[in-house]
């Protein structure tokens, strides 16, 4: 039976999977080549790369590009963040039984146009928010969904202030068995910050250009 899901929830979702602390690693440097190792699967540079440039232009393509470009952090980092967090709630997810079909995906991506108003606002509100280029919105939602069923599975109620302590311990025990390691061109991951070192800030902050790796 589905659960109806509040904007307040969805917002939930989205904290947890940019803001939060999910993941942890032993920093040490990943296979040659690759970006990072994930559970024995590689991502590669040009993974990272590609993904990052498909958000760069279409931050491009918008009327307010420069404003754009200039308010997102590191790219490059922030898409690698984002491509292991996959990995990790598509393994917590499998662990808990949790499945999301396209439809479920269509319908979901339903109810986000209606509360943005129309499908131009919404690609734009996701461009803006959470810096996720128009291709990339199934395959991000497909995430946001399995956040909730993984709540919903454990019983969590993404609006308690307890929500965000319980989602982590979830993700981070489903991460510390998936053996991830960090390419040093991308930082180190810190055990006690639970992200890359220099890292900290929002996903979206005021920069004077984009921080690619050496």
């Amino acid at each position: 039976m589905h659960r109806h899901r509040s904007a307040l929830s969805v917002s939930a979702v989205a904290a947890l999977l940019l803001g939060a602390p999910l993941l942890t690693g032993c920093g040490e440097a990943a296979h040659p080549g690759a970006a990072a190792v994930v559970d024995g699967q590689r991502i590669t540079v040009g993974q990272v790369q590609s993904r990052a440039e498909e958000v760069r232009d279409a931050q491009r393509a918008e009327p307010e590009s420069a404003q754009l470009i200039q308010s997102t952090g590191p790219l490059a980092r922030y898409t690698l963040n984002g491509m292991i967090r996959q990995k990790v709630v598509e393994r917590a997810a499998e662990e808990e039984g949790v499945r999301v079909t396209r439809r479920d995906v269509q319908e979901f991506r339903a109810e986000r146009v209606k509360e943005a108003g129309d499908p131009a606002s919404f690609r734009a509100r996701m461009l803006q928010e959470r810096a996720v280029a128009p291709g990339q919105i199934d395959e991000v939602l497909r995430m946001d969904l399995m956040v909730l069923k993984i709540a919903e599975s454990l019983g969590v109620d993404l609006n308690s202030p307890d929500a965000g302590e319980v989602m982590d311990r979830t993700f981070v025990a489903t991460a510390e068995d998936m053996g991830i390691d960090i390419s040093p061109r991308f930082g180190e991951w810190s055990n006690e910050q639970v992200s890359l070192t220099g890292s900290q800030e929002p996903w979206l902050k005021a920069a004077p250009e984009e921080q690619q790796p050496a």
